[in-house]
């Protein structure tokens, strides 16, 4: 009777993973980026707290972008490093770069949503690029193919790329920015955005003070890229831009402990989601973890050891026909061949930080 059991929840969770293929993922497989052309003033803002290095490295990158008429606007909050007089210098030697401060003494929540919503009511123009001070564009012309997408959206949802280094931390965090990428893109394709990413991502004023801004979340520190998208967007007015000169690259952390406060600290804000979000957000994860469990314990009772070899071919050779192309655009086709791997191993870790915020959340922005 287990072994019926077992068999039956093999099927039933491939058949959960497949749906999710052919519905969702499929169409990131297909997806082209846009070719229009877009030539209204925008602008850039950029959210900073202590990043003088950053600042100082990647901000020229922003300030020199291939694009006829935008602005940068670079929201100072409550630095205690050398930021505020290099951004001084910087304004003598960049006529588009606009600072706003946020003096030490202000009280506020942590986060980012008061220096965001300072640069927002700064911003002189309606469509609004956004990224953060430790991100370089991949290219000169990042801003252009971001803000193409302005012609047919309201909302732009880009990709946010870690450096890649030697270390298994390096490849697991790399691995988990596809995973979460590959869902809130094919999702936006599907007519069900829930997210974009703070490090690249774009939207008009005008629909940011619709929503009254992040009114409805300020209690909480994040929810500014996830929150606030799943108040903003439906069906029609959201589009995704993938292509590599449209990514941008972050730093990626050196220390696991850092990395998994990181992760616990964003799947704080995951009990406010819709509950539609909550139920698609669920369903995928839980098929891939009972179907390796059940099709792992399969193999070693030696139970019909043919007719789970046909499961488990199914599953990769679809995985790997689905995979190739979204992880060649996103810049991880280095771990193409070994992704199952990847897949167990980062769904086991997730599961143990859901674990951990059961007992106990983070509750600060940062340890």
């Amino acid at each position: 009777m287990l072994i019926n059991y077992l068999l039956a929840a093999s099927i039933l969770s491939l058949s959960l993973i497949l749906f999710y293929y052919a519905y969702f993922f499929v169409k990131l497989n297909t997806h082209k980026s846009s070719i229009l052309t877009f030539n209204e003033p925008i602008s850039i803002i950029v959210c900073a707290k202590n990043e003088f290095q950053n600042l100082k490295d990647k901000l020229p990158l922003i300030l020199e972008q291939d694009y006829p008429n935008y602005e940068v606007i670079v929201v100072n909050d409550q630095s205690i490093d050398d930021t505020a007089i290099l951004l001084k210098e910087f304004e003598k030697q960049y006529q588009r770069l606009i600072v706003v401060t946020i003096d030490k003494h202000i009280n506020q929540h942590t986060g980012k949503k008061l220096a965001l919503t300072l640069g927002i009511k700064t911003a002189k123009n309606e469509h609004l690029l956004l990224t953060d001070a430790d991100c370089i564009p991949n290219s000169r012309k990042w801003a252009m193919k971001m803000v193409s997408n302005f012609k047919t959206a309201d909302i732009v949802l880009g990709y946010g790329d870690y450096v890649k280094k030697n270390g298994l931390l390096n490849k697991l965090i790399r691995f988990d920015t596809f995973n979460v990428a590959q869902q809130y893109l094919a999702y936006a394709l599907s007519g069900q955005t829930y997210m974009g990413v703070g490090r690249n991502m774009a939207y008009k004023k005008s629909l940011f003070f619709e929503n009254k801004g992040f009114a409805n979340h300020l209690h909480i520190p994040s929810g500014d890229d996830d929150l606030f998208i799943q108040e903003v967007a439906n069906k029609n007015n959201v589009c995704i831009e993938i292509s590599e000169e449209a990514h941008t690259k972050s730093a990626v952390i050196e220390r696991w402990g850092e990395w998994v406060y990181q992760k616990r600290r964003h799947i704080t804000t995951a009990p406010l989601y819709k509950i539609k979000f909550k139920i698609l957000l669920s369903i995928y994860p839980s098929a891939q973890l009972v179907f390796w469990c059940v099709i792992l314990l399969l193999f070693y009772l030696n139970v019909n050891l043919k007719f789970c070899t046909i499961l488990l071919v199914i599953k990769l050779f679809l995985s790997y026909l689905i995979n190739y192309k979204i992880m060649k655009n996103l810049r991880v086709i280095d771990l193409y061949w070994i992704h199952p791997l990847y897949e167990i191993v980062h769904l086991s870790i997730q599961g143990i930080f859901v674990l951990l915020n059961i007992i106990s959340k983070p509750k600060k922005w940062s340890r």
